[in-house]
């Protein structure tokens, strides 16, 4: 998370705002939803990156597909700010990443107006699998203001009460078998087994754990402390944030006839990234 100014980077030390109450309470209406990829042209000042906000679903992979094609993407910058979702499509999304060689970090990006460049807002939010999508960047940057949160995986249709539901030994199996798969794409795209640790020690009915500057090094997450490695000439500002919604749980599937296929991921109408909720006992179900 750390994060320092070098040549052709503006780092802001004002809190800037979104414009309006009305722009963030569009940032957080727009992370509720499935993912969506656009493309931020800055040129000629910068080459320009991809901003990915939402829920990662079944349809992510292949909307990054039909949203990638026609473009030169090779080595170009994805911006993230996302609540995670499908544990599955997660993965194929990073490995598309990787053969890729995109480079990754966090964010809320601004289009500039009719003066105004375009900016990224270092306050965002990369939560349960959309912190597997950051380790899938070839240059991996988190600045300082951005929240990286895990948790463990969990299925899908029993994440909401996840405590009181009850599990058969092919839920057991589905779990375990979508664990291993997340282990190997983790040390695949070179994080440490650290990052399993942490995010598999936090269970579905407690608050995501937030990894500090420490932890984001630990585990790998972060490669280099220079904004510039990923958005060089881009204006990294601060901006007021709307009160966020509660987390999204990264979610197992429930179709063990098809191993092949996605996973369920999280509805889309769960609000997703948000701050820590206030303290409450372990036993109440988030």
């Amino acid at each position: 998370m750390v994060g320092t100014a070098v040549c052709g980077v503006v780092l802001a030390g004002a809190v800037a705002t979104l414009g309006s109450s009305a722009r963030a309470g569009a940032v957080l209406e727009e992370r509720k939803l499935p993912m969506k990829f656009n493309w931020v042209a800055c040129e000629p000042n910068c080459r320009g990156w991809v901003s990915a906000v939402g829920i990662i679903t079944a349809d992510t992979p292949k909307d990054f597909e039909e949203f990638s094609r026609g473009r030169q993407l090779g080595g170009a910058t994805v911006v993230l700010d996302s609540s995670g979702g499908s544990v599955n499509d997660a993965i194929t999304l990073g490995r598309r990443f990787r053969n890729l060689g995109l480079l990754t970090t966090v964010g809320v990006s601004l289009r500039g107006g009719q003066s105004a460049r375009p900016a990224v807002a270092p306050e965002a939010y990369c939560e349960s699998m959309c912190v597997f999508l950051l380790l899938a960047g070839k240059k991996r940057y988190v600045p300082e203001a951005a929240h990286v949160r895990v948790h463990q995986i969990w299925m899908g249709d029993r994440a909401d009460d996840a405590k009181a539901a009850s599990y058969s030994a092919q839920d057991l199996m589905i779990v375990e078998r979508d664990i291993g798969r997340l282990a190997k794409y983790t040390f695949d795209m070179g994080g440490a087994g650290d990052l399993l640790s942490l995010a598999l020690s936090v269970p579905p009915w407690e608050d995501l754990h937030e990894l500090d500057a420490g932890e984001l090094k630990l585990t790998n997450l972060v490669t280099t402390d220079l904004v510039a490695d990923v958005l060089p000439h881009v204006d990294i500002s601060a901006p007021a944030m709307a009160e966020l919604a509660p987390k999204t749980q990264a979610r197992f599937g429930v179709e063990p006839e098809q191993a092949a296929k996605s996973t369920k991921t999280a509805e889309a109408v769960v609000p997703t990234g948000g701050v820590a909720a206030a303290p409450t006992a372990a036993a109440t179900p988030k």
